[in-house]
């Protein structure tokens, strides 16, 4: 199965690809014409926020690409200090992305702890008015998706956290799967060495690159993986994991790469 149909489910039987395209820091045309290249390649999945000031050119992307909208699946984010005109927050968003509707609105990071809740029901508001396919958060902690959940009856479909090698947690990741809660990953190569031993060697047995070695680790802990790049090349290359497969002793290793022995 190619790399680009992978999808975990979210409620509601949504397909969540677990290769997205991310586009922090891509800005103008560069943001367009690396949104088309990894549309063109295989992407089906592009994160966008309201942070990013790269939700027009996402969206002209999308449209230009010639792909179908419902394959595309596309998420934005509220930041915090928007909390207060949140649908009119989205509502802009959906005319930047020139769309409907966006598939996933998260929350960028907590708001204050008085405006966790009311944020987070103006989101769900928004996805039972048809705005948003689902809903979730990003930088959350377990104790703050719980008070979300519980004083709404609502639990957030996703986290978007920081994940690397180097921040690798196996209590955190377990504490988001017994919630039912889709970890998706960023900085997994930002923060990441990618010329240290025991990355390059896994590359060198694999004839692969470093970077591909962190990314489909990512995806055999079945963490959705948001890697981002204006080089078609490195675009293309983030995608190809589909023959790559790591032992047991790689997981292993890398799992434990910056942890003292």
């Amino acid at each position: 199965m190619p790399c680009m149909t992978w999808t975990t489910k979210l409620p509601g039987d949504i397909a969540l690809p677990l290769i997205g395209f991310g586009t922090w820091q891509l800005r103008g045309d560069t943001a367009y014409e690396s949104v088309r290249a990894a549309l063109e390649v295989g992407y089906r999945h592009v994160d966008t926020a309201t942070l990013y000031q790269n939700e027009s050119q996402v969206g002209r992307a999308v449209k230009d690409s010639g792909v179908d909208r419902e394959q595309i699946f596309i998420t934005t984010k509220l930041r915090p200090q928007d909390a207060r005109h949140a649908r009119r927050t989205l509502e802009a968003s959906l005319r930047q992305l020139d769309t409907d509707y966006v598939d996933l609105w998260l929350i960028h990071w907590p708001t204050g702890r008085d405006e966790l809740v009311s944020t987070w029901q103006e989101l769900v508001s928004a996805k039972d008015a048809g705005l948003v396919r689902t809903v979730g958060v990003s930088n959350y902690s377990p104790a703050q998706i719980d008070l979300l959940t519980k004083a709404t009856g609502q639990q957030p479909a996703v986290n978007q956290i920081p994940w690397s090698p180097g921040q690798h947690d196996p209590a955190l990741l377990d504490q988001h799967r017994r919630r039912g809660v889709v970890v998706e990953g960023y900085s997994g190569l930002k923060n990441t060495d990618l010329r240290h031993p025991v990355l390059t060697g896994i590359a060198e047995r694999h004839a692969v690159t470093p970077a591909q070695v962190v990314l489909r680790w990512h995806l055999q802990h079945d963490i959705v993986i948001l890697p981002r790049s204006s080089r078609r090349e490195r675009i293309t290359a983030n995608l190809d994991l589909e023959h790559l497969t790591l032992a047991a002793e790689d997981i292993t290793a890398i799992d434990t790469l910056t942890r003292p022995s």
